[in-house]
Formats: C-alpha cells, sequence, structure tokens
C-alpha cells in the first residue's frame, strides 16, 4: 500500500506496521546493523564547516559534532559536544561552554576546549566567501581557561549566540586536520560526530558508516548511511521504486509528490511522512549595477504583479503555500506585510505605480535561477514568473539557469540584476530569516543597507533571552523589508520524505534546521 501521512500520525503508522509481523531480515540479523540508502538532489558544495553556509550541512551534522545541537523533539539547542550557558549577570555576553570528558575526533585525536577555540577562529580567519563568517558578528574573542572550558565573549548581548553554535557550520574539526588559514581541499573530512565518512564522489555518493568512537546524543538506527546524490528528481525518484534507494530527502517536485499519492501499481510499498516547512523561496534585487531594478517602482510593480496563489496552485499544486513576508509561517513574528501593503496583483496599480516614475516602456529584466538545487519545479517556477509579468505587458524578461556553483559565484560578485534564491533556517528563529539578508555583508552578496534594522532593532531584539517577547522589532523589520523591497518573498515549502515501507524515523529524522538525522532511520524488524 502507498501511505502519506504528517510527522504527528506517522507514529502510529510505524506501530501499526509492526502488527503485520514478517520478518525482513536474516536470522540474528537487526535493525541497528542495516545500511540505509538516502537519495538527494542537494550535494554538498564543500567538505569543510569553515566555507559552507547551505545544504552542505546536511552531511556536516552526521559526521562532525557541535557544542550544543537539536536532539529529536528539541527547538532550543542542547548539549551535545559540551553543556553551555550564559553566565549569569553577563547580559548575554559571555557564554561558557564545558566540553564533555573523553571526546576523541574518529582518528583518535583529542577534542578539547582547544580544537574548539581552533574551529571557530579559522572560520573567522578564513572569512570564506559565503561562508558562515557572517553568523559570528557577535563574537568578540574566544577564551580556554582549562582543556575543558571554553569561554565566548562576545561584543555585544546576543541571546541567538547559542542557536549559532547549534549550526553545523560550527563543527569541530581537528586542528591537525584542517589548515588555520585555508580551506581543507583533498576531499577527505574527519570529524567526532555518529558516523565516519568512509569514501566521497563529488555529485554521486557519500558513504558512512558508525563512528566506534563517537560519544554524544545521537541513538543510531541503522549500521551506516549511503547518501546518493542526483541531478535530476526524476533519476531519484525511479530510484526508490526500483529499490535503489531506500528514502529521499530534498528535491522532489511538486507533480512528482502528487503523483506518489495515487493508488497506482509502482507506488505500492512507498510512504511520504509530510512535515510544515520553514522553507521559503524568495527574488533578491541587485540594485548595484543594475539601472532597471535600482528603481524603487520597478521593484513595487514587480510586487504589485506577481500572484503567489496562481504559482503555488500551477507549480507546486499544494505542496507549498503563498508567503507573504520573510519569516515564515510557524516561527514567532510571521507577519503578512506584503499582503497588506499590495493586496492582490493588481496591472492597473502596477502601471500607474512606473507611470508615476516616468516609465512607460516595457522594462526589461533578467531572471536568473538555479538548475540543480532546489529541485526541479525550479525551472518551471521561473517560467511562470516570467509569464505572470509580461502578460502585463509592463515588463520583458530572459530567463538564465545555471547549476548551483556557477549561479553562486555569480551572485557573490553582484552579477545578476534579479536571482532566486532558497532559504532553509539555520535555527528557528525570526531573527534568522532577516539577520542574514540586510547589512553590507550578507549570504547574498548583494549589499543591502537598513540601519534601522541592523544597528537597532536587531540589536535589541537579541537583549532578549524571552525569544517569544521580540515580535515588535521583527514586526517593524518586516514593514521596512516592504517599504525597501530589496527582497520578494514568494512562497513556503512543505517537507516531504519519501521512503519505502519498511523504512522506519522519517518523522523524527528532520531537526528544526530541517537538517536530515540520518541516524533516525531504519529498517523494521518485522512487517
Amino acid at each position: 500500500m502507498f501511505n502519506r501521512t504528517s510527522l504527528q500520525a506517522a507514529a502510529a503508522l510505524a506501530s501499526i506496521s509492526l502488527l503485520s509481523g514478517c520478518s525482513v531480515f536474516s536470522d540474528g540479523e537487526s535493525a541497528a546493523e542495516q545500511r540505509i540508502v538516502v537519495g538527494t538532489t542537494s550535494s554538498p558544495t564543500t567538505l569543510d564547516p569553515a566555507a559552507a553556509w547551505d545544504n552542505s550541512w546536511e552531511l556536516f551534522r552526521n559526521v562532525f559534532q557541535t557544542l550544543v545541537s537539536f536532539p529529536t523533539g528539541s527547538t532550543s539547542p542542547q548539549s551535545d559536544a559540551a553543556d553551555c550557558q550564559f553566565k549569569q549577570g553577563s547580559s548575554s555576553r559571555v557564554f561558557e561552554c564545558q566540553v564533555h570528558d573523553g571526546l576523541t575526533f574518529s582518528n583518535g585525536h583529542k577534542l578539547d576546549a582547544e580544537a574548539v577555540k581552533y574551529s571557530i577562529e579559522r572560520i573567522r580567519t578564513i572569512d570564506h566567501k559565503g561562508g558562515p563568517n557572517g553568523m559570528l558578528g557577535s563574537l568578540d574573542k574566544v577564551e580556554v581557561v582549562d582543556p575543558r572550558t571554553v569561554v565566548f565573549r562576545l561584543n555585544r548581548p546576543d541571546a541567538t549566540f547559542p542557536f549559532i553554535l547549534a549550526t553545523p557550520a560550527m563543527s569541530i574539526v581537528d586542528p591537525a586536520e584542517y589548515p588555520a588559514d585555508k580551506i581543507r581541499e583533498d576531499g577527505k573530512l574527519i570529524g567526532s560526530g555518529p558516523y565516519v565518512l568512509d569514501s566521497y564522489t563529488e555529485g554521486e555518493k557519500a558513504e558512512l558508516t558508525r563512528n566506534p568512537s563517537y560519544k554524544g546524543f545521537a541513538d543510531r538506527k541503522n549500521g551506516g548511511v549511503t547518501i546518493r546524490y542526483f541531478k535530476e528528481s526524476e533519476a531519484m525518484v525511479s530510484a526508490l521504486k526500483k529499490k535503489d534507494i531506500d528514502a529521499t530527502y530534498r528535491g522532489l517536485t511538486a507533480a512528482e509528490v502528487v503523483e506518489l499519492q495515487n493508488d497506482k501499481p509502482e507506488n505500492q510499498g512507498l510512504q511520504l511522512v509530510e512535515s510544515t516547512g520553514a522553507d521559503i523561496r524568495y527574488l533578491v534585487f541587485n540594485t548595484k549595477d543594475d539601472d532597471s531594478v535600482a528603481k524603487l517602482p520597478v521593484r513595487k510593480a514587480i510586487a504589485q504583479l506577481v500572484d503567489r496563489e496562481e504559482l503555488v496552485n500551477k507549480v507546486y499544486q499544494g505542496t507549498a503555500e503563498p508567503l507573504y513576508s520573510m519569516v515564515p509561517k510557524g516561527i514567532a513574528g510571521h507577519t503578512t506585510k506584503f499582503y497588506d501593503r499590495f493586496g492582490q496583483p493588481d496591472k492597473a496599480k502596477a502601471k500607474a505605480i512606473l507611470r508615476s516614475a516616468g516609465i512607460t516602456k516595457p522594462v526589461k529584466l533578467d531572471f536568473w535561477y538555479t538548475t540543480d538545487r532546489y529541485g526541479s519545479s525550479t525551472a518551471p517556477e521561473f517560467a511562470e514568473l516570467k509569464r505572470q509579468l509580461e502578460e502585463s505587458e509592463l515588463f520583458e524578461v530572459t530567463l538564465h539557469g545555471k547549476p548551483w556553483k556557477e549561479f553562486q559565484a555569480g551572485y557573490q560578485k553582484g552579477q545578476y540584476p534579479v536571482f532566486g534564491r532558497g532559504w532553509f533556517p539555520d535555527f528557528p528563529d525570526p531573527d534568522n530569516f532577516i539577520a542574514p539578508f540586510v547589512g553590507k555583508e550578507n549570504v547574498l552578496g548583494t549589499p543591502y543597507v537598513s540601519p534601522r534594522i541592523t544597528d537597532e532593532l536587531l540589536p535589541k531584539s537579541r537583549r532578549e533571552s524571552d525569544r517569544a517577547a521580540v515580535t515588535d522589532e521583527f514586526t517593524e523589520a518586516q514593514e521596512i523589508m516592504v517599504q525597501d523591497v530589496r527582497l520578494l518573498p514568494l512562497w513556503q515549502g512543505k517537507l516531504y520524505i519519501a521512503a519505502s515501507e519498511d523504512i522506519a524515523g522519517g518523522e523524527r529524522a528532520l531537526d528544526p534546521q530541517t537538517v536530515m538525522q540520518m541516524w533516525e532511520l531504519s529498517r523494521r524488524t518485522s512487517w
């Protein structure tokens, strides 16, 4: 049978499935000894945490440790390689961690406070373009008090700092294996996490086996994981149906999700676990070097024309929902500011905006997108955006698609006037949907200077350890972003894990950063 379930119902499904009682293992074989094969269309861009602020984290989470992390079921950082807390009376400016005793990297080298300091400081020293150094803006210095005690002194109050340390970007690396001032590029990886990377073929697969020296919270329910990287989701789904892989994550198109729900013979023996995602898609307007979108009326006219409802219905078929703010549903501080300001798509209003600025001819635009990062629906999505804008007769749009590495290099150099990006949250806090995109240096490679946000609202919100009490600051920040229209939110996704019915743990596999915890997946011991 085909099962489609939400995370809330998945546990019940697993219990029911066990009642059939047919063993799927040979005598003496346990679930914990079985390998799992997971397919994805999102391959790492690097094997070095100091260079990655992207979906490379998927691999890092499973082979490295961080000081704190998000164990299954948690929404706030918990102990991983250390026990950490803000020191009393420090006003969220001194964060102290006690590294757990006896930790080692998979090569036997000691993981101590010096290794922690080295790992964080090399991120700052290397300052890789598009890397995670931008997350450490509040960090002043790292101090080692003794072999197990490391202290982070911040240059300003920052209640989000524990969340930052919980990201795979802050993975702890072995100083003997990773250069202090440059990215490691030998195709190897050494960590202290649940798994060891036995082998890696770029764009093809990663072979993970249990780390025998691992000491951490992860309860590994399998003997190892093979991650296969696909260029197209069609090939990935075909591999699932042929049982060449056991599960998929990232990259399913809307059409594929809908097709997998059909009660067809080829879908027998599959399940689909669905959850509300915090991942978003949006357009970025580079106002620095382009004459067209440098004009605010042009950006406003585009915002007035884009029909999100039609976009998600035609392209994503119910697997996404319209988004009218950079802060998505499910995150504190979410608003619908773009809808409040622009309302329903309206050609007449868009025309009036342009005419009031003296723009009477169709505006020529170049839209750029990545062909292999966010799934095969990206090209149809941009074709629909082009159709909507050109139907108004106010714009002429030329589309350009590039593979992720080329695309990333281009937008970081400021080469694209308009481009599409996706954002998977670093951590579940509204700060993470505002701060990364503003300032002279941001993750987009496109300066967005907004002193009210960067110098006042964000600092004020970071003094508050109760993250539910910062709604006013983020509401105002979202209003400013609507006024500027430097970013145009499009839609918020739902997350799907498609798997064979004999695979358990899909409902527990995603952490609040939407990173897959491979150790949660297993084969059911009976069916």
